[in-house]
C-alpha cells in the first residue's frame, strides 16, 4: 500500500481506496501510513490488534490526523467519550524505534495508559478475563488474535492465585498509575502511612513513567495529605518542572501545593516572547535548544485552557527553528 496520500495531506478517501475499500482495514492501514510517514517513527507491531479490540467493544475508530483540540504531540487511535480519546503520544525528541506509551488525551493534558500498545492489549485481556463471562470476552479475545494469545491466555489470573487486579497487573503486566496509586490509598486507608510513603516515592523512581509529571504530582498529594506539608511543596514544585501536560490534574491543584500564584504564569508568558528568547540566546544557550525550550512552554500554557490549535502553528515554528523538521509538520497535520 502506498502511504504518500497520508504524507501529502491528500484526502482521506484516496487512502481509503488504496486499501480495497474495506473501512475498518483501511483506518487500521491508515494509522501505520501515518505514523510512518507523518510521525516518522515506527508503528507498534500490534496496533492493528489494538484498534480491532477497540472496533469489537463498539468504539469508534478515528483518523490519526483528527488532531482538532487535541495536544498536537497525540496520534488519536479511538474516541472514548466527548473530550477523551485514547492515543499515543510521540516525545519530540524520541528516537524512531523507541516505543510510544498510550496516553487518554483529554482537555488539559494525557493520563499515562501503557508503556506501549503490547502492555495495554495485556491489561484489556486481564481485565476482560476477571470482569465477565467467558462467552461475553471471547469476541475481546478473538480481535486480539495471535498477538493476544502470546500475552495472556483466559484463566492466567485465577490460576496466579494473586487474587487482587492491581497486583497481578503490576508484577505480570507493567507499571499503571492508576494500579500504583491505588496501592498507596490502600496503605494510607490501613493506617500504614510508612508504606503509603515508600509506594509513592517508587512511583517516582527515575525511569519508571520518563517524561510524565504525575507521579510526582501526585507524591505531592500524598505528602500533604499526611501532614508533610514542607515536602509536599518541594515535591509539587519539582513536578512543575515537567510538562503541566503530564500531570494527570488540573495545574491549579498542584500550583496550590507549591505555593506557585499568577507570577509564575506571567514569567512563562514572557518567556515565549522574542524578548524571553533573546534573553535566554544571549545569556549563552544556543538558539536551537532556546526554540526548543519555547515549544515546550507554549505547550504547558496551552494545557491550561486547553487552547491546543491556538498554539499549534507557533510551537511547529519552534520545533522547525530547533531543527526538527519532522516534528514540525507532524505537529502542523490536520485532516
Amino acid at each position: 500500500m502506498h502511504c504518500g496520500a497520508v504524507a501529502n495531506g491528500r484526502n482521506r478517501r484516496l487512502l481509503l481506496s488504496l486499501t480495497g475499500g474495506d473501512t475498518d482495514y483501511s483506518f487500521f492501514a491508515e494509522h501505520e501510513c501515518f505514523i510512518k510517514e507523518v510521525a516518522k517513527a515506527q508503528p507498534p507491531q500490534h496496533l492493528t490488534q489494538l484498534l480491532s479490540i477497540f472496533t469489537a467493544r463498539g468504539k469508534s475508530i478515528v483518523s490519526p490526523g483528527a488532531k482538532q483540540g487535541l495536544l498536537p504531540l497525540a496520534i488519536p487511535l479511538v474516541r472514548m467519550s466527548p473530550g477523551s480519546s485514547i492515543a499515543l503520544l510521540r516525545w519530540p525528541t524520541a528516537r524512531p524505534s523507541m516505543e510510544m506509551p498510550v496516553v487518554e488525551v483529554q482537555q488539559h493534558g494525557v493520563w499515562f495508559l501503557a508503556n506501549n500498545v503490547d502492555q495495554f492489549i495485556h491489561r484489556i485481556l486481564v481485565e476482560e478475563d476477571i470482569s465477565k463471562p467467558e462467552e461475553s470476552s471471547q469476541e475481546i479475545f478473538d480481535a486480539a488474535g495471535e498477538a493476544g494469545k502470546k500475552l495472556y491466555s483466559k484463566g492466567d489470573f485465577a490460576r496466579s492465585e494473586l487474587m487482587d487486579l492491581d497486583l497481578y497487573l503490576l508484577r505480570k503486566v507493567g507499571l499503571f498509575p492508576d494500579s500504583l496509586e491505588r496501592k498507596v490509598i490502600r496503605h494510607i486507608e490501613n493506617g500504614d502511612h510508612v508504606s503509603a510513603l515508600v509506594a509513592a516515592e517508587f512511583y517516582t523512581k527515575r525511569g519508571n513513567f520518563p517524561g510524565f509529571a504525575r507521579p510526582f504530582a501526585f507524591n505531592a498529594k500524598v505528602l500533604l495529605k499526611l501532614g508533610r506539608s514542607l515536602e509536599a511543596k518541594d515535591a509539587a514544585r519539582g513536578a512543575l518542572k515537567s510538562s503541566w501536560w503530564t500531570l494527570g490534574c488540573r495545574y491549579e491543584e498542584i500550583a496550590r501545593i507549591a505555593e506557585w500564584g499568577e507570577e509564575q504564569i506571567v514569567q512563562y508568558k514572557e518567556k515565549v516572547t522574542e524578548e524571553g528568547r533573546q534573553r535566554d540566546i544571549s545569556r549563552g544557550k544556543p538558539r536551537a535548544q532556546a526554540s526548543y525550550d519555547e515549544a515546550g512552554l507554549l505547550l504547558d500554557l496551552a494545557s491550561l485552557e486547553g487552547t491546543w490549535d491556538e498554539s499549534r502553528e507557533r510551537v511547529a515554528q519552534c520545533y522547525k527553528d530547533a531543527g526538527l523538521n519532522d516534528m514540525a509538520n507532524f505537529v502542523l497535520y490536520r485532516d
